[in-house]
């Protein structure tokens, strides 16, 4: 069953209609229970980048969806990992048993199954995503991809208008510096891609493991890989 079109735009106005009368932390918590409602998934939740590197779970409509996020952010990996980094939808039709994150399985409870994320998107960069499972195996719908989407749209509204009224709450600080250092991670990425023959997630994760192992932040490794690989005229190098 998909998600009907006219629940999903009513949704999406009263979200709208609320969402700049509460704090953002509120905001979060009434969009992933939105996303829930008209969905009919099993849950749904929100996770943004923080310092170091790893996605932090924000808010999440129920038990299993908390769990689905904080899974992810002790594993280091899943769907929400790699939509952040290639800020594109990733979806699994049974995350149990894909192969793309052979470590979170370990950490998931039984009843998350089927996962599907979206990037949050600020200018067009990510600082975080929009997920939602399902109890059981299911093939994703490109009606309930569109819906995502369109919450996601609706939450990057808000933190923008957040930001620019100068929130000064924690998850606002959080998101300033998810955006501020957005571009340089990519450019570092980009330039470990290269250089390294790696995709997009094994070089995201090494400046995470670099800034994880000397407790700094990661957009500061991925500045310092940039300034290294200027000063050797781009020879191949790893994070120092």
């Amino acid at each position: 069953m998909h998600i009907n079109e006219e629940a999903l735009r009513s949704s999406l106005q009263r979200l709208r209609e609320a969402a700049f009368d509460a704090d953002l932390a509120g905001v979060m918590k009434r969009a992933v229970d939105a996303v829930h409602r008209v969905s009919g998934c099993g849950g749904a939740g929100i996770m943004f980048m923080t310092e170091n590197g790893r996605l932090s779970y924000v808010a999440a409509s129920g038990e299993a969806g908390r769990q689905l996020e904080e899974a992810q952010a002790r594993a280091g990996q899943g769907p929400c990992y790699d939509s952040y980094v290639y800020a594109r939808e990733v979806t699994s039709r049974d995350v149990h048993h894909d192969s793309r994150w052979p470590e979170l399985p370990a950490y998931l409870p039984s009843e998350v199954q089927a996962v599907a994320g979206v990037p949050i998107l600020l200018s067009g960069s990510p600082v975080g995503t929009l997920n939602v499972y399902r109890d059981v195996p299911n093939d994703w719908h490109a009606l309930d991809m569109r819906a995502l989407h369109a919450y996601a749209a609706l939450l990057a509204e808000v933190v923008g208008s957040a930001l620019a009224a100068r929130d000064h709450s924690v998850l606002a600080d959080q998101l300033r510096y998810a955006l501020d250092y957005r571009v340089t991670i990519e450019r570092a990425v980009g330039y470990l891609m290269g250089t390294q023959g790696l995709d997009a997630v094994t070089a995201f994760d090494l400046l995470r493991k670099q800034a994880r192992d000397n407790r700094r932040r990661v957009a500061d490794v991925a500045s310092e890989v940039l300034t290294h690989a200027d000063a050797s005229g781009q020879s191949d190098h790893s994070p120092a």
